[in-house]
């Protein structure tokens, strides 16, 4: 079996909601999380989802 879908990056501004797991992004404001957020998901050729209103994942389908 294959992986095909799986977390690119983490990206917050309450860094101790996110555990360990792929690269994690801390943020200072909402702004800069939704700016890191949209250049990562053009970055890393994925999905930005956001999950609650101070936590982002970028997802590769």
């Amino acid at each position: 079996m294959e992986l095909q879908k799986y977390i690119l990056a983490t990206i917050t501004t309450t860094p101790e909601k996110v555990g360990s797991g792929p690269s994690v992004f801390i943020c200072n404001t909402d702004e800069e999380m939704e700016t890191i957020s949209a250049n990562l998901e053009a970055i890393l050729d994925g999905i930005a989802h956001q999950l609650t209103k101070d936590l982002y994942i970028i997802v590769k389908h």
